[in-house]
């Protein structure tokens, strides 16, 4: 019985023993394994850290406003008799757009005007014969009060036949006919819309701490999607005394020269206003800062000599980076690396301090300072 208890023990020892042995041994291989792991050197790419002039701006979204613009109309409505104009048509100002028929407006002025010259020679006749007390004062002061009656009737049906014409309010370009010849117009129809292009107007909006950096007459470049790569010139011209209690804004207005009208009021615009003096700044590519709660860091460089084979030994460290604005692709390091320091701009997310690296620039992020978008 005790020979078999034995017997039992052993085996149990020895089989427990190979267990905790062959488990010790796997932990073992895995470790070494995950340690020359940590030891691979990983490919990355990296950029020179350079020193450039940097200009602070402020950039905004806004649209294009005429500096004149209508929706042109009569007050009256009418008949259409003559139409004076083609759509796109660039008039001056009084130009005699269109006309109403006024047949029966222009009969009633001549007999409003026979009236009123009757009462003009009454008036006249009687007022000499009241020199001669021929007639009393109430019939010349009755006669003066008809007078002014007609001559006031007369003036205001004038101003119903010259309602009758349109004429352009100001110089511009006329947009698309709305009506035909013939055709009946109530009041307000519109007619045709005249905007005047030469200059235009930039409206925009910024946020109320930016009030401090600008000025009625501070310079302002525009670019639209119409003209990829095109700059317009202008100037701040307007700086609205009231902020926006919804969204804390300020509207802002800059007048730009439109000399060859290509820019059209209802145009999608960016704006960009160049504040303070240029300064030379470190810049990164974007892509070469880890953003942290902690606090935004890049990986350094380091040259740790040649190996067995005559290679560079190449390792990173992290280094903790204050950063100002951003241009582009492009971000200021105001402070943390220097110019001349190779930092890494891809494959960060496998590294740690002390890592050793391969260099592969083959590809390189994007690092331009304005950069245009492309559609493909």
């Amino acid at each position: 019985m005790i020979k078999r208890m034995l017997i039992m023990l052993v085996t149990v020892a020895i089989v427990l023993g190979g267990v905790f042995g062959f488990k010790a041994v796997v932990g073992m291989k895995i470790k070494e394994f995950m340690s020359g792991m940590g030891n691979m050197p990983q490919t990355v790419s990296t950029a020179t850290a350079v020193e450039t002039e940097w200009q602070d701006r402020l950039e905004a979204v806004g649209s294009l406003r005429a500096v004149r613009g209508a929706d042109l109309s009569l007050e009256v409505p009418g008949i259409v008799e003559e139409i004076n104009f083609q759509s796109g048509d660039d008039v001056e100002a009084g130009k005699v757009l269109l006309k109403l028929r006024d047949n029966d407006e222009v009969a009633k002025l001549h007999s409003l005007e026979a009236m009123a010259k009757l009462y003009t020679l009454n008036y006249e006749r009687n007022s000499r014969l009241l020199r001669t007390q021929a007639v009393a004062q109430s019939t010349v002061d009755n006669d003066a009060a008809n007078l002014q009656n007609f001559q006031a009737q007369v003036d205001q049906q004038k101003a119903m036949v010259e309602k009758k014409t349109l004429r352009a309010p100001f110089a511009g370009r006329l947009g698309l006919r709305q009506i035909d010849l013939g055709q009946y117009l109530a009041a307000g129809t519109v007619i045709a819309t005249l905007q005047a292009l030469t200059p235009i107007y930039a409206d925009f909006f910024l946020p109320q701490q930016d009030i401090a950096k600008i000025k009625v007459g501070q310079a302002v470049t525009a670019k639209v999607d119409t003209y990829p790569g095109e700059l317009f010139k202008g100037t701040i011209t307007a700086i609205n005394p009231k902020i926006d209690t919804g969204t804390r804004n300020v509207q802002v207005r800059a007048t730009l020269d439109n000399d060859d009208r290509r820019l059209l009021p209802g145009m999608h615009v960016s704006v960009a206003i160049a504040v303070g003096a240029p300064q030379q700044l470190v810049t990164l590519p974007q892509t070469a800062i880890s953003y942290n709660p902690y606090g935004n860091l890049v990986y350094v460089v380091d040259n740790r000599g040649k190996d067995g084979q005559g290679k560079d030994r190449l390792t990173v460290h992290q280094v903790f980076v204050t950063l100002g604005a951003t241009r582009g692709d492009q971000v200021a390091v105001l402070k943390g690396v220097g110019e001349g320091q190779v930092v890494v701009t891809g494959g960060q997310m496998k590294l740690r301090n002390g890592v050793p690296i391969t260099v592969n620039n083959t590809v390189q992020p994007a690092n331009d300072a304005h950069p245009q978008p492309v559609d493909r």
